[in-house]
């Protein structure tokens, strides 16, 4: 459930539309569970309900909104001991990639974290997104200009 709340919230951008579209991609799978064939790969299939319901919210609602990572639930945030130096360090790392991805679009954000955090493939990323492999790629590319840009501006 973690996992994919976090997919879907990296996706939205917004803790409570987040929890909201967790809770309905897994009724959906519910609904759906006699398409799934191999058990081997259900957390790919549930992957893709959770990320198609995302990009479908963004579809329909057609805003983004954001919200600070200090409203994720405790367990999200932390799952084990850390110092007070530790803790620091960790939100100001989040706290940086949040901001990262809030300058991206939302296609390159979501081709992004769908090729490089779910290690989807170029095709599969293209199908989701309705558009070509070479548009995925682009966004890709894009996002990861920006993002560099990004994190040299914090360090310089």
């Amino acid at each position: 459930m973690r996992r994919v709340f976090l997919l879907i919230y990296r996706i939205v951008g917004n803790v409570a539309d987040a929890q909201d579209l967790t809770q309905e991609a897994f009724i959906k799978a519910l609904q759906r569970q006699d398409q799934l064939k191999d058990l081997e790969k259900a957390a790919h299939w549930l992957s893709r309900i959770a990320s198609n319901t995302a990009i479908d919210f963004l579809r329909r609602s057609g805003r983004i909104s954001f919200s600070d990572l200090e409203d994720l639930p405790e367990p999200l945030v932390s799952s084990r001991e850390e110092s007070p130096e530790q803790r620091v360090l960790r939100h100001e790392h989040r706290e940086t990639l949040e901001q990262g991805l809030g300058v991206l679009t939302t296609r390159e954000r979501t081709a992004l974290l769908l090729r490089d955090v779910e290690d989807l493939p170029a095709e599969e990323v293209a199908a989701r997104l309705n558009c070509s492999k070479a548009t995925v790629r682009s966004h890709i590319a894009n996002a990861r200009v920006k993002l560099r840009r990004h994190f040299d501006k914090r360090q310089g």
